[in-house]
């Protein structure tokens, strides 16, 4: 019952839960694309941000407090929450709220996961929240928060871990846990090097979506507790769920399709080639997940803007797309666009083939450019004749390749000084 399709679990619970979504990480594994911006700010799916996604979550589950706590090179997230992200009531105690990093409790910047939010305790409690929805700001799927915190409440746990099979060879980049018969976890580590496998799943592992529900009054306890604690690293994959095993209840809430029983969507697109396949993915004529769902519409702020355009239709100029997303304000002008996604206010000019790409807003593309299975940054000015994705060897030498063979472009290496990722 955790598919946004099925019944929505608004209810007193959801409205005394407060939502504190972490995303103050620079994620370095998308190279450049994070050099001005931190990862939850970066463009995706045609029109979104990454944060975009939880923050959906929480006012489509009837979750209407949150708190985003920023840190690193936030200022494009800042003016994109701003932005978009207005419309919550503060007379109906309704808010998405900003918490940086602002040394309230400590005389350092948030030092981990757990201190980020040991260090807005005060605020936690002046909202006086009777459960505390702790989230990532930059993974990629659709929820319904209702339900986990309803399988919380019932249970009587203390805390609540979300969690998803992941492949076992996968599961090292993840905390993993193992369960009981009733979900109680009894075991949970951080990145192992040898991950448990599900007893009845070999080739699977439960592994830690960074989801977490808190009874209020136990996560200030070990908040506490772990800021007192010598050695700490000040994480909760790290420290703060591996000490209450055995000490509190713990219990684990596989997220799973409610229509299938299977794992549901989710993705971590902290590198760039995930980071690419999760945006075409999306391109497909059935994807997994589906951004026309009117029940469950993922917001965001949007410039005003036209709806795309293409032009010219002569045999050797002709301005067409094909099993691509092309977002508006965009002009396709005698090109060709190929199972590529395309964002807002992007410049194709005449004889140029785009295929496999991610091309993010605001983006030139001059004549007779040959452009494959590459990510091009915001105000990008690719210059007439450019090929990339073509020579391995010269895009290496002028751009970031990643291992699958992604060929990163922004404005830097293209010795375009634009310095903002707005």
């Amino acid at each position: 019952m955790n598919n946004p399709d099925s019944v929505r679990h608004v209810s007193r619970i959801t409205r005394n839960t407060l939502a504190l979504v972490l995303a103050g990480g620079r994620g370095s594994r998308l190279k450049q694309l994070t050099q001005w911006r931190a990862k939850p700010a970066v463009p995706f799916g045609g029109k979104f941000r990454i944060i975009d996604f939880p923050l959906s979550n929480c006012v489509n589950s009837g979750i209407r407090r949150v708190g985003i706590l920023t840190q690193y090179k936030s200022h494009s997230l800042n003016q994109h929450i701003q932005r978009g992200w207005g419309f919550m009531r503060g007379e109906l105690g309704e808010f998405v709220e900003l918490l940086p990093a602002q040394q309230r409790l400590e005389t350092s910047w948030y030092q981990g996961t757990a201190d980020a939010i040991y260090q807005n305790i005060d605020i936690i409690r002046a909202h006086k929240p009777e459960y505390v929805l702790i989230l990532a700001g930059d993974h990629i799927y659709k929820m319904d928060y209702g339900t986990m915190l309803a399988a919380h409440v019932e249970s009587d746990a203390d805390i609540t871990v979300g969690c998803i099979e992941v492949p076992l060879e996968q599961a090292s980049a993840f905390g993993v846990m193992a369960v009981d018969d009733s979900d109680h976890v009894v075991e949970f580590q951080e990145k192992p090097e040898h991950p448990p496998a599900m007893p009845d799943r070999p080739d699977k592992a439960l592994a830690s979506m960074g989801i977490y529900v808190f009874k209020t009054s136990v996560l200030i306890d070990e908040l506490i507790r772990d800021a007192n604690t010598d050695g700490s690293s000040r994480d909760f994959g790290k420290d703060i769920i591996p000490s209450n095993i055995g000490r509190r209840k713990v219990s684990a809430f596989p997220f799973r399709d409610g229509s299938s029983g299977e794992s549901a969507y989710w993705r971590d697109v902290g590198t760039l080639d995930a980071f690419w396949a999760a945006n075409l993915e999306l391109i497909g004529i059935s994807p997994e997940l589906n951004l026309y769902d009117l029940r469950w519409p993922i917001w965001t702020y949007q410039d005003q803007v036209p709806p795309a355009k293409f032009i010219f239709d002569d045999e050797n100029r002709r301005g067409m797309s094909v099993d691509s997303m092309v977002a508006g304000g965009s002009i396709i002008s005698g090109s060709s666009v190929r199972h590529s996604m395309l964002f807002s206010n992007v410049r194709v000019h005449s004889y140029s083939e785009i295929e496999d790409s991610v091309i993010f807003p605001h983006v030139e593309i001059g004549r007779h450019c040959l452009i494959r299975k590459a990510v091009i940054d915001k105000h990008c000015s690719i210059p007439a004749n450019t090929q990339i994705g073509v020579d391995p060897e010269e895009d290496a030498r002028r751009f970031h390749v990643s291992p699958g063979g992604v060929v990163l472009v922004t404005p830097e290496m293209l010795g375009q000084r634009v310095h903002h990722a707005l």
